[in-house]
């Protein structure tokens, strides 16, 4: 269930993310490393966040010294400035095979991208295969550290809740629990224990019956929440 909700999360938004660019890096993402970019994806970024909301696949930045660079991905939920740049290392790819020049080149970019204001956080493939709950511990710590808001939402989801929060959002209307069950492919008990779940810690408010019933829930807006 975890692998679909993700695939299909994934091709959602890759599929508007390469639509909506243009020249290099359009190239570059019709060429993605699909393998190590999709394993941060979807055993550190999903697990931790359940959404792709502000993040952006191999972004082009400016370093310290107006060079234009290409990262993984750039997370910027306050807009188009500086935010957090992630990245998947592979060890063969990063250490063994390359050219004393290009070892000092990736040095130097990574200091001049932090001198420029970004945060950068990078991940082995072996840490994202072998541990993937401390590198989501390390990402969430790092966000609540470095104020991006996120980290103290996060853990107190489910896989579920983040699925349904998701899904409410993207359709931005009153929904019914039998939408859920259609749309995650899950019984009426998961639907309703965990809209109720999202409901008890303040995501969703729903409408009653006059026995009491719930009909339906809407997403309540973040200054309406009681976390």
């Amino acid at each position: 269930m975890s692998d679909m909700l993700f695939q299909k999360a994934y091709d959602e938004w890759m599929s508007r993310v390469i639509r909506h660019s243009q020249g290099e890096r359009k190239r570059r993402l019709m060429e993605m490393d699909s393998y190590n970019e999709q394993l941060l994806l979807k055993n550190l970024w999903w697990p931790a966040l359940g959404s792709f909301d502000h993040l952006h696949p191999e972004w082009e930045v400016s370093d310290f010294k107006d060079g234009q660079r290409f990262v993984d991905f750039a997370y910027m939920p306050f807009g188009l400035h500086r935010g957090l740049i992630l990245e998947a290392d592979a060890y063969g790819t990063h250490l063994r095979d390359v050219s004393r020049f290009r070892f000092g080149d990736n040095l130097e970019r990574q200091n001049h991208l932090l001198m420029d204001g970004w945060h950068m956080l990078r991940f082995s493939r072996d840490d994202l295969l072998e541990k993937p709950k401390r590198c989501q511990q390390t990402l969430l710590a790092a966000l609540s550290a470095w104020a991006y808001g996120a980290g103290s939402e996060a853990p107190q989801l489910t896989l579920y809740e983040r699925a349904i929060l998701h899904w409410i959002g993207r359709h931005n209307s009153e929904i019914k629990p039998v939408e859920i069950m259609a749309a995650l492919k899950i019984g009426f008990t998961q639907a309703s224990v965990n809209l109720q779940s999202l409901e008890s810690k303040g995501y969703l408010r729903s409408t009653r019956s006059a026995q009491g019933k719930a009909m339906s829930y809407l997403v309540l807006p973040k200054t309406q929440r009681i976390n």
